[in-house]
């Protein structure tokens, strides 16, 4: 810790000022993570005129006068119950797997999504503190190049398991995730045109000094979500992992906590792509209609920044488990044909009209 003490205050503090923003996100995440499975359980439950989970609960819970009941109906429980039956299961290693690779794969498959999240400004500020871990000058080419890391620890899962289905898991993932990810790319080349920046939180400045530009790039905002859908293998496009065909894809040989670190990773992803979603096309932490479009001033107006952000947050991911328990899946020809045939060409025409239209605004 010597290093830290030779740089000057100022350095320290911002060091330890992003570390506890960071530290902030992770114990946020992982709740989020946890219940965003329990809501996933209850929406398929409620779409397919089932009950849901509604059982596990500690033995005391139901003696709890009035809450009780309730509290174990809502099943509020059941996502500490998975976490501590992904600690408890046996970690069994198949003889037959390639074993550093195969251990190596969930780590890879979690961490990119955590590391996307650095650069999203969830909120403005909170006292002296912004709030976000690193406001990058190039925020949404670090993420995109952060996120396409994470189709190596799928397409090394595949590889690792030494597994006809997990091999055919992770072919499937490195092209789809390699196909949308170009047509996701491009979805955004309009955005920044029109902002003329590439830093998250200039956007969100944008867009707080006009219309979000979901309304102005309607097609990009289209693109951008069913991509999305693809980039975190969720139905329609969970071909890489679809149990009807391929057991379970690229972690069909995986058990215990190292199975569990797949779904952390999905989830993570989904975080991380309704974020940027946020930022992108819905205001950020902005709520024009209620006066709440300009940095905090106060520790009230800064957490209801960040509450705004993460009910907008909240809302686009129950549109991804929505989707997921109405529509089938695609055949693998169908989701090549959309992403290539379809979204770059619609995504690289809704680059030309958008640089026109400026152009022409620009000659008046």
């Amino acid at each position: 810790m010597d290093w830290i003490n030779q740089l000057n205050p100022t350095m320290q503090f911002a060091i330890f000022s992003m570390l506890k923003v960071c530290v902030v996100i992770f114990l946020a995440v992982m709740p989020i993570v946890a219940y965003a499975v329990l809501v996933e359980r209850k929406v398929s439950a409620f779409i397919q005129d089932r009950v849901g989970p509604n059982r596990a609960a500690p033995f005391f819970v139901k003696y709890l006068p009035v809450v009780g009941p309730f509290l174990v109906r809502l099943g509020i429980f059941h996502p500490l119950a998975d976490g501590l039956k992904s600690f408890l299961k046996e970690d069994f290693t198949p003889a037959h797997v390639r074993k550093v690779y195969f251990w190596l794969a969930p780590a890879i498959a979690v961490v990119p999504a955590m590391l996307a999240l650095a650069v999203i400004p969830f909120g403005s500020t909170l006292g002296a503190q912004k709030m976000v871990i690193a406001d990058l000058n190039v925020g949404i080419l670090y993420t995109f190049g952060i996120v396409s890391l994470g189709v190596y620890g799928l397409v090394l899962a595949g590889y690792a398991s030494n597994s006809k289905f997990s091999f055919l898991g992770g072919i499937r993932s490195s092209a789809q995730m390699i196909s949308y990810e170009i047509a996701m790319g491009m979805s955004v080349i309009p955005l920044f045109m029109l902002v003329g920046d590439l830093n998250l939180s200039k956007v969100i400045a944008y867009q707080a000094d006009g219309a979000w530009l979901v309304f102005k790039q309607p097609i990009a905002f289209v693109i951008f979500l069913v991509s999305a859908f693809a980039e975190t293998n969720r139905l329609p496009f969970d071909l890489p992992e679809a149990e009807t065909e391929l057991v379970g894809g690229y972690h069909t040989e995986y058990s215990s906590m190292k199975f569990a670190l797949f779904f952390i990773g999905e989830y993570t992803a989904m975080i991380a792509a309704s974020a940027m979603m946020v930022v992108l096309f819905f205001g950020g932490w902005t709520l024009p209609f209620a006066g709440l479009d300009q940095p905090a001033t106060t520790l009230v107006m800064g957490f209801a920044h960040i509450g705004i952000f993460v009910t907008k947050m909240l809302v686009l991911m129950v549109v991804f488990i929505w989707v997921r328990w109405m529509l089938p899946r695609f055949r693998y020809d169908q989701l090549m044909d959309l992403g290539w045939r379809r979204f770059v060409p619609l995504a690289l025409a809704n680059i030309v009209v958008t640089a026109v239209v400026l152009w022409a605004l620009h000659a008046k």
